[in-house]
Parts: C-alpha cells; structure tokens; sequence
C-alpha cells in the first residue's frame, strides 16, 4: 500500500478538486517551498483549465516576485479566495487582488500556524488575543483587504471579562507538504530542510479535515532508514508523495548542511568562523542611514532588565541590528530568534529572510508563536510602513496594495518591548551622513509619520493596554508611546528639529521636557569610508 503513495507531480494535483481549500507552506526565498508541485498545479490549470476556484491559504510569504511560489497560482479561475500572511513575493497576486478579481485576506502569520493545528485537532477556531485592535479585528476590518471579500475571518468573544477574537475554523481539503525525505512506508522527514515552518500543522488540518497530504521529498528512502524521532510527519497522516531529486535548500543554494543546521564540531566551528567574518566585511561597506538607525537600536538590546534577553528581528532596518550585532560578535549576550521557528545562528536577509545558518534550534512555527504569545518575548525589532499619533502601525497595506502581516502582528502585539526601526520619509530622499552627523538635502515626497495609518497592524492604543514599551526609531528622530501619545525625545546630530523632522510629519507629535541628542558615533562611517549621500 505504501507504494501507491508515490507518485508523480501531475498525478498527485489532480487529487485537487475544483473550491477546494488548499494549505500551502513556505518562505521567501524558496524556504520549504514544494516548488514543483506548485508549478504541476499550475500547469494542470494552465492545459486543462482545473482545477478552478480555489480557496488557498498560506501563514507566510511565498514565492520570488516573479514566476515562483504563489506567482504559479495567480491566475484568474484558478484561485477564488486567498488568506495569505505576506503576498508581497507575488505581484501578480497582488494585482488580482488590487483588481477584485479574487477575495483577498490576510491572517497574521502566527494564527495561521496555530489555527491549522485547532482545525486539526478539532476545536471551535483558534481563540486569541492576537489581533485586537488591528486589520484583523472585525471592528476594524476582519481581514478583509478588497471588496470583494465579505466575510469577517474572526469574532470578538468575552470570556472572564475579558476580550478575544476566535478564528473561525475551516476544512482543509488539500495540503501541499515540503520535506526532505520519505522511507518506503511514507514517513516524513524534515532532516536537511532550513526550518519546519507550519508542515506538521497543516497536514494534521488536512488528515483530521478527510482531506488529501501531498508531500514534495527530495529522496525515497528504504524501509527503516529513519529512526522514529527523526519522522516529523507519520506514515498514517500521508496520502500522496512526490520525489524531486532537484528540490534545493533555497532557490539559488542547491544544499548547504549549515542552513539545516546539520553542521558540529570541528567543521561548525569553521563555518561560524566563516559566517563571523563575513559579516564582519560587511559591516566594513556602505555607510548609510539604515546603519545608523540600527547602531541606535542596538542600544536598547541591553537595557531590558535581562541578562540574556530574548530577540526577535523583522525584515528590512531591523536586519541590519541583527547584522550588526553578528559584527560584533554578541550573539553570546542575546538568545536570538525568529518567527520560523529558529533559534541562534547568522540570520540571512532579502530574499533568504527566515533562512539561519548554524542554528542552535529549529522548532515548528505553531510552537514558537505559542512561546511569543505567552509573553516569552523580551525584545522585538520591527520595522515600519507609516505610524500614526496614536502610535499606530501599518505595514499590511501600504498604497493601497495588500502586503500582509507575516508574523508582525503575533510578534508586536506580544513583545515586551517593541522597536520599530525605519526611515522617517521616502521617495527622493537625500541624505549626508558619516562623519558623526546627518544632514538632510533633499526631503522625501511620502510622508511615513501619518495622521492616520491606512490599516492598523500593531495597535498603540492596545500597546499601552497591554503595558509594552514601544519606541519609534528613525534616522532624523526617536519617538516613544506614551498615554497621551507619541513623543519625540531624540533627534540626530546635524539636523534642523523644525524643518527636518516636525514639517514632515502630518501630526504635532508630543515634545519631551528635554530633548536629546543621539550618539555621533551612530553616524560615524567606519575609518577610511568616505560619507554615504543617498
């Protein structure tokens, strides 16, 4: 029996039915992508026009912005409803949604790993906090991020006097699974894959659903080959497995045993080695504002109270905090994660975001945002899309085009504190800085530092409710969350506070008794490197 569970790619989509709800799993990058089943999906749809109005669901951000990942299903038919946590690796998606040609949700990244596993072991939804005050909340929006999407994806419950949203639960009739290998009887193993990501929650959701497994390996193995812990996905949860001797740790690395953290000894040591002095070079480039920014950030990984506090970094600025302190070699001093599952190692960044090498653990992603939900959190480092005097975030929607949460939401809502790290304008900025100060010469025409954000993604209000410390950290000012709102109580050495900073805003933030003036040495190119003009 366990034979007729391996099959081909175009044997194993067309166990795809027309509306069926299909579970996908990934990362940018290719991270844990089953590329070539989504590309047999599409190539089903493409010479047979089935299957057609699918409803898919994804926790985090698939694909490579071009023809990968979600891109396979961006086709008008194909798709009739898409609940993604991150869309921006897909334009066309994207576009379909900006169009109303599909129903566009989002879910934060965390509550759709954890829902997955409610669906599957059968319970009433997901009940969280996670969520209240934002875009998921059905008082400001349900989820919802087109017309065309009607339906709220959560309700507001009161239990104990207290406010929840449940999740509503929903059938899962197709999983498409990435693993590393399966044995001749059709376990799953996870042992050279970068992360474990939400694969054994989605496919619980699938199996307890009465729906279909299908899993992407890179090897068949023989009978007995895996010991029993190394199987992460049972035989009896399995009903379809696809070999692809191609599929690569990423789409551009073909198999690195430091990303699967398979590395020890002797030869772990000399790869850290290697990933330290790399990024010690990096650190020697291109001085510019985003270093600046993460210099002043660093400063608050050490002033929480802890010895050892536990960090989480987002994409874009806050990479840069995590690069900076690879440079420096304090890694030691912090217990680093981030919201795949990983712990430890040399984060990577742009398109390899999610990806570690040498990672000291990797857990599921359903485990690790129930660790962040119950406040294991101490700092996270976030970045920014616009915030709002009420200290609102918005990175879910941003000109309109659906962009999603990711895990942003499960991490700024729970983190004790939060530090979200940006450039304070865009488009057209130009900017003079490396020698201790920064100069503004040319300001930018969009303005970050809103009345009111477009959509909620972290909510201030809810922030002070829940007692966190937030801060805002930009490269011309640093703001804070108070109770009476946003105040400012930093600015960077060189610039005008009136003309660079509060004629940029669209709101009168608070101005503290005193105001500061950032450490120079943030702005100090290293020696020898001339100053950064962007």
């Amino acid at each position: 029996m366990a034979d007729g569970k391996f099959m081909t790619a175009a044997e194993a989509v067309a166990l795809i039915r027309d509306g069926d709800t299909v579970g996908l799993m990934g990362g940018g990058g290719g991270l844990m992508e089953a590329t070539h089943l989504f590309e047999a999906v599409q190539a089903r749809f493409l010479a047979t026009q089935a299957p057609r109005n699918l409803t898919v669901v994804h926790a985090l951000g698939i694909g490579d912005k071009k023809t990968k990942g979600m891109n396979c299903f961006a086709h008008e038919g194909l798709v009739r409803r898409v609940i993604g946590g991150h869309w921006v690796w897909s334009p066309a998606m994207q576009q379909l949604a900006l169009e109303n040609r599909i129903e566009a949700y989002i879910l934060p990244g965390g509550v759709s790993s954890q829902l997955m596993r409610e669906i599957g072991a059968g319970r009433p939804g997901l009940i969280s906090h996670v969520g209240l005050g934002t875009v998921c909340d059905p008082r400001h929006g349900g989820g919802r991020m087109n017309e065309a999407a009607q339906d709220d994806l959560a309700e507001v419950l009161t239990l104990d006097g207290r406010e929840w949203l449940r999740y509503k639960p929903f059938p899962i009739h197709v999983a498409l699974v990435r693993a590393s290998a399966a044995d001749e009887d059709g376990n799953i193993s996870f042992e050279h894959e970068a992360a474990n990501l939400d694969a054994p929650s989605l496919a619980l959701a699938a199996r307890n659903s009465g729906g279909r497994v299908i899993v992407q390996v890179a090897e068949r193995l023989p009978r007995g080959a895996l010991k029993a812990r190394e199987v992460r996905i049972p035989s009896a949860w399995v009903d379809a497995i696809v070999v692809d001797p191609a599929q690569r740790t990423s789409y551009d690395i073909p198999f690195d045993p430091a990303f699967s953290g398979e590395l020890t000894g002797a030869a772990r040591a000399e790869s850290e080695a290697a990933d330290h002095a790399r990024e010690l070079a990096a650190a020697q480039e291109a001085f510019g504002e985003r270093q600046a920014v993460a210099r002043r950030a660093a400063v608050e990984l050490f002033n929480t109270g802890k010895a050892r506090p536990v960090i989480n970094y987002g994409v874009g600025v806050p990479d840069a905090v995590a690069k900076l302190i690879a440079a420096r070699n304090e890694q030691h001093r912090i217990y680093q994660t981030i919201e795949h599952g990983t712990y430890g190692g040399t984060l990577m960044d742009g398109v390899l975001f999610g990806y570690a090498r040498n990672a000291t653990a990797m857990l599921d992603a359903a485990t690790q945002f129930d660790f962040y939900g119950g406040g294991g959190l101490d700092v996270a480092f976030l970045g920014f899309g616009e915030f709002d005097e009420e200290g609102s975030v918005n990175v879910s929607r941003l000109g309109g085009v659906t962009v999603g949460p990711g895990g942003f939401i499960d991490i700024a809502q729970n983190a004790r504190k939060v530090v979200f790290c940006g450039t304070l304008a865009a488009k057209g900025v130009k900017l003079a800085t490396g020698d201790g100060r920064l100069r503004v010469l040319q300001q930018g025409a969009v303005r970050k530092l809103v009345k009111r954000v477009d959509q909620i993604t972290f909510s201030g209000p809810q922030g002070l409710v829940r007692g966190q410390q937030v801060l805002y950290l930009t490269e011309r000012a640093s703001f804070r969350l108070t109770p009476e709102g946003v105040e400012l109580f930093e600015i960077a050495p060189g610039v005008d506070l009136q003309r660079d900073v509060l004629d940029q805003m669209e709101f009168m933030p608070r101005l503290a008794a005193e105001i500061g003036v950032m450490d120079g040495g943030h702005f100090t190119a290293p020696t020898g490197h001339l100053s950064h003009l962007q």
